[in-house]
């Protein structure tokens, strides 16, 4: 998986955005090695949550004033909904943000987590975590016998995470030049801050 590390790292913004006029949040996507395949951490949001019930998402939360960045967030967001521990995560970069539907700058970190981690749900946030292989985008809730699809912006950042480790076309269509990934990444990013500002602006 040192490949994937290295991969990782090429893409990672540090701070280069987090000091856009816009209220912050961060996600934590966490990594776990299993049967030699990457999978992912992922969260079902508890049904009494006022926002977004049930949905899939990654483990996250806005920024408080006492983060110290977006790191901490994280970290403290993840050890609060499932009880990840912040020392036991690897972290890895933090890649390129998005912009949720409440004008959020949400900022993802990568990580990578032991596979002996066992999730620990917080009830009042999370339903549960599960395990999915990085390149799979539903979720199977065998209690209520529905199949989920993930999507918005946690679909988004799985996706992006995808494509920065595999370095392969996906049988879908995605808003990237993948020969530039990069930079094409950054550039939709701040096509979508420049719309925001100018629709906030129109609103004065």
């Amino acid at each position: 998986m040192e490949e994937a590390r290295r991969c990782l790292r090429r893409f990672d913004v540090g701070d280069k955005f987090s000091r856009l006029p816009l209220p912050r949040a961060t996600v934590l996507l966490p990594l776990m090695v299993r049967g030699a395949r990457l999978h992912l951490l992922l969260t079902v949001r508890s049904m009494q949550l006022r926002r977004s019930p049930g949905e899939v998402c990654f483990p996250g939360g806005k920024s408080e004033a006492t983060d110290k960045d977006d790191i901490d967030t994280a970290l403290q967001e993840a050890k609060e909904e499932v009880g990840l521990q912040p020392e036991k995560v690897e972290v890895i970069c933090r890649l390129m943000p998005g912009i949720d539907k409440m004008n959020n700058l949400v900022t993802p970190v990568v990580g990578f987590i032991e596979d002996t981690f066992q999730v620990t749900p917080n009830p009042d946030e999370v339903k549960r975590g599960y395990l999915t292989q990085i390149h799979c985008f539903t979720y199977d809730d065998q209690e209520r016998k529905r199949s989920f699809r993930i999507w918005g912006l946690t679909a988004h950042f799985a996706v992006f995470l995808a494509l920065v480790i595999f370095g392969e076309r996906p049988t879908f269509e995605v808003d990237y030049d993948l020969d530039n990934l990069m930079s094409s990444s950054e550039n939709n990013f701040i096509n979508l801050y420049a719309s925001i500002y100018e629709r906030k602006k129109s609103n004065l």
